[in-house]
């Protein structure tokens, strides 16, 4: 089926037409996870929320702007993909999903979080890339199981200073930002593991010597005139990580010593005699 049919059936509410861009869900699958992503969606099919057992439910790359109130019936759901869709809000619905470990919600059209994200308890990943964030939404600074968040290619300027209360944080991914200074709360984070800030406004950076337990920093890209200094086995990715020579800081050349001016020869002769050792250069 062409995409334009497929799109149109999509639209449809019959079951017919339902069943042209479906696979069968008249059971949950065995593996307890439903693959509907590029199906063209607009909506989300209501059999899929009796699936009260299901584990994984992938929807990315649809035209989903909205989900239903019963998707919150998926009191078992683990991960949950609604990437490469149309939301402008996140649909009530998914904060209800506590036992959710994995959200993914980059290439969405996200302004905002709403404060209930916080239900999440235990969240560990979560995907906000590429929306329309200009600051990190408070809730996720809620959500004390996170190790991994990804919010690249949005508009950040800053971080808040409670990031530094998600005590589990391993790694933060910033590329394609706008932050004009590296973020001094990651400073306070001695248990991130990766720090990328790839793609963003910093002209200098501080030390990450004194983060034990850092592995990985990505900083190129920025208009930096120095690269992180880091411990030993801390791989950078960036200008001068192979230890090659920063720039040096601009020096005034020191003034050469005048040449030795010639003297007349003793004897009241026409000849000059040149000095000859930097004794007689002196006198």
């Amino acid at each position: 089926m062409g995409n334009s049919l497929r799109a149109l059936a999509a639209l449809l509410p019959c079951e017919p037409c339902q069943r042209c861009v479906l696979p069968a869900l008249d059971e949950m699958p065995a593996d307890k996870v439903v693959e509907l992503s590029g199906r063209q969606l607009r909506r989300l099919p209501l059999r899929v929320c009796a699936f009260g057992a299901l584990v994984k439910l992938y929807l990315s790359d649809n035209r989903l702007s909205q989900l239903p109130p019963e998707l919150e019936r998926l009191q078992h759901l683990q991960l949950l993909a609604l990437d490469f869709n149309e939301f402008r809000a996140l649909p009530g619905a998914v904060c209800a999903l506590r036992r959710l470990c994995t959200l993914y919600l980059g290439n969405n059209r996200l302004r905002d979080l709403p404060r209930d994200l916080c239900r999440l308890q235990n969240l560990r990943t979560l995907w906000l890339d590429a929306n329309r964030l200009s600051r990190l939404p408070a809730a996720v600074c809620d959500l004390r199981l996170l190790r991994a968040l990804h919010a690249g290619s949005n508009a950040l300027r800053a971080l808040p200073a409670r990031l530094r209360t998600l005590r589990r944080l391993r790694s933060i991914w910033l590329s394609d930002n706008q932050l004009p200074a590296f973020p001094p709360v990651l400073l306070r984070m001695p248990l991130l593991e990766v720090i990328d800030v790839d793609r963003n406004a910093i002209r200098a950076f501080p030390s990450l010597a004194h983060l034990p337990a850092l592995k990985l920093v990505i900083y190129d890209h920025n208009p930096c005139r120095n690269a992180p200094r880091v411990r030993p086995g801390v791989r950078r990715v960036g200008r001068w990580a192979d230890d090659s020579p920063e720039p040096a800081r601009h020096v005034l050349p020191s003034p050469e010593p005048a040449a030795p001016q010639p003297r007349p020869c003793a004897g009241g002769g026409g000849g000059v005699a040149v000095a000859t050792t930097a004794a007689e250069a002196a006198a």
